[in-house]
């Protein structure tokens, strides 16, 4: 390859979507940097918000393009001074994808292989994906990249699971739960959940349970959340956490949301009430429960209160169950999928340059 591969990534963000395309999408850019590609983000505000807390250093051309019109219309123009392309956008189509990259080779990242897709590369690290739920939607050469162990996960996250799988093995009482239902927190998840739980943390062995809470700094739950902790000592709130392998690592069990965070919780064997918080969340989410992976429950469900209750009241309480989830979530990943993903993106781009 002739110098350094130049990657755009135009990812979608937002209060309706949360910032898990960013975030996933910018441990990818971090795994191609280190193999010598140069990345820039694309980054109307909704992703600049993202990129500021968590990628400081990550390339971005700003925008304030919005509607999807808008951002197909710069990124196309942004291309133009880079050799690929990565999307992360359900709401993109694949004629818009073509429009973008042009003759560029482009990685699609998707969960839902419920629309055609114009790729050279699709990565879909569902658990219950197969090849042929592709079939019709992309072309016969594209390459699909499926399952769990192609998922972008931070490396500090694989760095720890040595350690999180020898605390595991010892069994501790649940005395840290990690709340971490996304930095956007839809529809102040985060608070309601709180509010559902604090009543629950005298129940735990040992004199109780203590909450680690993260949340974005624009959560709608914040501000309330920061006056109930100052009158509960139980409660330690992070905004923006840049230590979650650590938190995850320290934590006894975890409420958490589906998406690209289940991977990291997977990857450090951490026990997990799994909340689903939106439709491309769920399919997932049913095959880790079916692996006996996690504890799932729909936050739309009518009876989500009375079981989310039962289902921590379960963890709490029940050893046996903590670790039966803990061994098989960590036979899910392994955590160094981004590693992966990078290398063969990279193979692929210098195979369509030496042409």
């Amino acid at each position: 390859m002739s110098g350094a591969p130049r990657i755009l990534f135009v990812v979608d963000a937002g209060p309706a979507v949360g910032g898990g395309h960013v975030m996933r999408s910018l441990t990818l850019a971090q795994a191609l940097e280190a193999e010598g590609a140069a990345c820039a983000f694309v980054a109307p505000p909704a992703v600049r918000a993202v990129l500021e807390s968590f990628g400081p250093d990550m390339g971005r051309l700003e925008t304030g393009a919005v509607s999807t019109s808008e951002l197909v219309e710069v990124a196309s123009d942004f291309a133009k001074g880079f050799d690929a392309v990565v999307i992360d956008h359900y709401g993109l189509s694949a004629a818009e994808h073509r429009q973008i990259a042009g003759p560029r080779p482009i990685l699609v990242i998707d969960d839902l292989a419920n629309r055609p897709l114009a790729a050279d590369l699709v990565l879909d690290s569902g658990p219950a994906r197969k090849a042929g739920d592709y079939d019709g939607l992309v072309a016969p050469e594209t390459e699909l990249l499926l399952g769990p162990n192609n998922a972008p996960v931070r490396p500090a996250f694989a760095a720890l699971r040595k350690d999180a799988l020898a605390r595991r093995a010892e069994a501790p009482p649940a005395r840290r739960i990690l709340i971490s239902l996304g930095l956007t927190d839809v529809g102040g998840i985060t608070g309601r959940v709180v509010d559902l739980m604090l009543p629950m943390l005298d129940q735990v062995e040992g004199g109780g349970a203590a909450l680690d809470v993260v949340l974005g700094a624009g959560a709608p739950s914040l501000p309330r959340l920061r006056d109930l902790a100052r009158t509960q000592p139980r409660l330690a709130l992070h905004v923006d956490a840049q230590d979650m392998p650590q938190l995850t690592l320290e934590a006894d069990l975890a409420v958490g949301a589906g998406g690209s965070t289940s991977w990291e919780r997977c990857v450090l064997a951490l026990p997990t009430l799994l909340l689903v918080l939106a439709g491309n969340q769920r399919e997932a989410a049913q095959a880790l429960a079916g692996a006996d992976a996690v504890l799932a429950l729909d936050v739309a469900a009518p009876d989500f209160a009375a079981a989310f209750a039962a289902d921590l009241q379960r963890l709490i309480a029940d050893p046996l169950l903590r670790d039966r989830l803990s061994a098989a979530s960590a036979a899910v990943c392994d955590g160094r999928g981004a590693a992966r993903v990078a290398a063969r993106f990279l193979a692929v781009i210098e195979q369509k340059q030496a042409r």
